[in-house]
């Protein structure tokens, strides 16, 4: 059943998360997820542009840009951070079939280098997102515990940048399973604790996370990072507004991607001894 969207900041503000959200139909993911496996397709033989691709799909593939504007993300996410709103980045976590890939239990926020906490991550399912294909958990009202101490793996089965975990105990049972449909997304806040698990299924688990900001936010660091205006208006000019990619896989938004993945790896992995992982 799709949320009402008048309770959308009341069960947010309380949990830190809200689910299922209705984004695009079934047909449409379908769509989309046949976009990014064309271009993956595309860029096989190319390791750099193919990480690009998975990195930056909305600035890169036309129907992944749509995607991030889709009315319907748009309008749940506006009760809780207003009508001006930017993409910060709309990055894939993919599972292959029958793989062991995990997230480890983490805060989002904790290596963004944003000065804030004003995100929302709308996180879209191009394929089911179930206990048996590796759905998301989240531990309802962490959001309100601020950021705590993470460690960083660099473990090659963990899908984050840093393969980095909260340093903290976290009682797996509190976990709420994120089940959605081919189509469906979740909200979720940034300081919100939450992990997932291996796809044991013989498909694909494709997810895009679109990490949504208000424009008031910044890079601590004064970079001004690449992002899509999404709604409303930017009366701030902290980042580098991006417009619709120009093509399909075009040179011209490749090295845009390019120069903003410096800006990324930096922010991403300071203070870390290692300074490439699996993102970026």
């Amino acid at each position: 059943m799709a949320l009402a969207m008048q309770s959308i900041s009341e069960i947010y503000a309380q949990d830190g998360f809200v689910f299922p959200v209705d984004a695009v139909s079934e047909a449409e993911a379908r769509a989309i997820r046949a976009d990014l496996e064309a271009a993956e397709e595309e860029m096989e033989d190319d390791p750099e542009k193919l990480g690009l691709v998975r990195s930056y799909p909305d600035r890169l593939l036309p129907s992944f840009d749509r995607l991030t504007r889709n009315q319907n993300l748009i309008d749940a996410v506006t009760p809780i951070l207003g009508t001006d709103l930017m993409v910060w980045s709309s990055g894939l976590f993919i599972k292959e079939a029958n793989t062991t890939h995990i997230v480890t239990w983490h805060q989002d926020l904790t290596y963004w280098g944003l000065d804030e906490a004003e995100e929302v991550t709308a996180w879209v399912a191009l394929s089911p997102s179930n206990i048996a294909s590796g759905c998301m958990r989240f531990v309802p009202g962490s959001h309100a515990n601020q950021l705590v101490p993470h460690v960083d793996t660099f473990d090659k089965n963990n899908l984050l940048s840093r393969g980095q975990e909260v340093a903290v105990e976290v009682n797996d049972g509190e976990g709420v399973n994120v089940l959605l449909k081919t189509g469906q997304a979740s909200l979720h806040h940034g300081h919100l604790i939450h992990s997932s698990g291996p796809n044991g299924t013989d498909d694909r688990r494709i997810g895009v996370a679109i990490r949504y900001i208000r424009p008031s936010m910044k890079q601590r660091s004064g970079d001004r990072s690449l992002v899509g205006l999404v709604s409303g208006e930017d009366m701030h000019g902290n980042f580098k507004i991006s417009g619709a990619p120009s093509g399909w896989l075009t040179d011209e938004d490749f090295e845009l991607c390019r120069q903003d993945s410096v800006i990324k790896r930096r922010v991403l992995y300071e203070g870390a001894e290692i300074v490439k992982g699996q993102r970026y």
